[in-house]
């Protein structure tokens, strides 16, 4: 198998992957808005990103939010342009500084960075587009921005970057096993010091970001 049909064989499954990640789970995280869902797709998508750079992430994402929109989604046009945002926002920036510092440690700051830009853009953008979707007045929607949007995002944000880096690696080693990656030295950080300081950070975070959600639904 050649290096370009690998990825191209290997796009097209991590857009299934990240398909049935939509479909398969989906938990609302924020009790006074329950259309706040999490989907653990980004985690599919920045895997290709991390593997072949910020574009191809940036194209998976298109495809995903394209093919949601076109089965299970009922939020036509808008869903499309908010899930598109949302993602791109998030992979893009950690597969580029992935790809400048290729490293566990790299892959850490460039998906802290992306869930902080992720935060900004869907603060922004729900601003404007969900007075059109739900049909709040735009003062409601502007108080529920620090309550709700904000912590949803950071909490989101939290996941993608903990489960990121506790599958990453393993998952990167049986793709090569199975033979649908031509092995390359640079597709794995190289810093492997990293590897139990950052598997005990992403285990932290996941904590975290699970014991606030259930403080938030009360359950705790």
């Amino acid at each position: 198998m050649t290096k370009q049909t690998s990825k191209l064989t290997l796009m097209a499954m991590l857009c299934a992957l990240a398909f049935v990640a939509v479909v398969a789970i989906r938990i609302p995280l924020i009790p006074m808005l329950p259309f706040l869902e999490y989907e653990p797709k980004d985690v599919i998508i920045l895997t290709g990103g991390f593997l072949f750079g910020p574009m191809s992430a940036a194209l998976i994402s298109v495809i995903v939010a394209f093919v949601e929109m076109f089965t299970i989604s009922s939020t036509g046009p808008i869903g499309l342009i908010m899930n598109v945002l949302s993602s791109v926002a998030f992979v893009c920036p950690a597969a580029y500084l992935y790809k400048k510092r290729h490293s566990l440690l790299g892959a850490f700051l460039g998906m802290v960075a992306g869930t902080l830009l992720m935060t900004l853009v869907m603060v922004l953008w729900n601003y404007l587009i969900t007075p059109i979707y739900m049909g709040y007045p735009r003062d409601a929607v502007v108080k529920l921005l620090l309550p709700a949007f904000v912590p949803f995002n950071l909490l989101k944000g939290g996941i993608n970057t903990a489960l990121t880096l506790l599958i990453y690696k393993p998952l990167v080693t049986t793709l090569r096993k199975s033979n649908l990656m031509v092995p390359a030295s640079t597709d794995a950080p190289k810093k492997r010091t990293f590897n139990l300081g950052m598997t005990l950070a992403a285990g932290i975070i996941l904590i975290t970001c699970v014991l606030a959600v259930l403080v938030m639904k009360g359950i705790i």
